[in-house]
């Protein structure tokens, strides 16, 4: 008797199993995430281009589960003395937020910090003389802050 209710329960255990197993292999980010996230925080232009249009349409990038959320410059101003940094900040943050949920944040934060300056030097290139060379330098406190403090 024992068995025969043994073997009933285990029948409906082994199938809720593989439902679960399923569904959670059905949730998981796609395998080339990573090849993503690092695609979206290199130095270049362009890779800053890709993202911004990703995060113009997250929707489209839903499977991938990418942390979006942004405090943008954090404690600073997100617009020091007038210069847009806030984009540049939330491009950061991205970085930051998604490495540290994958693991592999410490291999990946000079890079991400570098892509700041150069996000942020992106900025200054709008301006020109005396304008241009004060965002320049508050880009670079900028960029000082993260690297020793990010």
């Amino acid at each position: 008797m024992h068995r025969r209710l043994a073997a009933a329960l285990a029948t409906p255990a082994l199938a809720l199993a593989g439902v679960l197993g399923t569904a959670t292999a059905a949730d998981a980010a796609p395998a080339d995430k990573p090849q993503v996230l690092a695609s979206w925080t290199q130095t270049s232009a362009s890779s800053y281009n890709q993202y911004a249009a990703a995060r113009a349409n997250q929707g489209a990038w839903a499977a991938y589960q990418f942390d979006w959320s942004t405090d943008y410059c954090s404690s600073s101003p997100d617009n020091p003395f007038g210069f847009p940094f806030s984009s540049a900040c939330a491009r950061h943050d991205f970085g930051y937020r998604n490495y540290k949920a994958a693991g592999s944040f410490s291999a990946n934060k000079s890079r991400i910090d570098s892509a700041f300056h150069e996000d942020l030097k992106r900025v200054c290139n709008a301006y020109g003389g005396a304008t241009k060379t004060a965002c320049n330098s508050t880009a670079w406190t900028y960029y000082q802050a993260v690297k020793a403090f990010g």
